[in-house]
C-alpha cells in the first residue's frame, strides 16, 4: 500500500497508518527528540530492518523528519502533520467538535 501524503490526506487512509502498534511506539519515542533506526530498535526490543520498514511507511506520510548526519540517519515526529490528520479526522468523525467550527 502506498502511503504518500496525498493520499493521507483522506483520514482513513491516515487511522491505518496509525493503527499499527509499532508504529504508534515509534511515533511516541520520536516525539520531540532524534533517534537513530537503533536507538529505536533498541528500545523497542525488536530489529532494526522492522524498525526500517515502520520508518518508510511514516517517511512517506511525511509524519517523520529526516536528519542525516554521517553515516547515520536520525528521525524525529512531525508533530504539525500528525496535527493535520488528526484535525481531518475530527472534521470526518466529530465534527461538532471540530476546530474549524468556532
Amino acid at each position: 500500500m502506498n502511503y504518500d501524503w496525498e493520499l493521507t490526506a483522506e483520514p482513513i487512509n491516515f487511522a491505518r497508518i496509525l493503527a499499527d502498534e509499532t508504529r504508534q511506539e515509534i511515533m511516541r519515542l520520536c516525539c520531540s527528540r532524534w533517534l537513530s533506526v537503533r536507538e529505536i530498535a533498541d528500545s523497542l526490543r525488536v530489529t532494526q530492518p522492522t524498525v526500517s520498514h515502520h520508518l518508510a511507511v511514516l517517511r512517506q506520510a511525511h509524519l517523520v523528519l529526516v536528519r542525516r548526519q554521517g553515516r547515520q540517519t536520525f528521525y524525529q515526529l512531525n508533530q504539525e502533520r500528525v496535527a493535520l490528520g488528526c484535525e481531518k479526522l475530527m472534521a470526518l468523525f466529530a465534527p461538532d467538535f471540530s476546530s474549524n467550527e468556532e
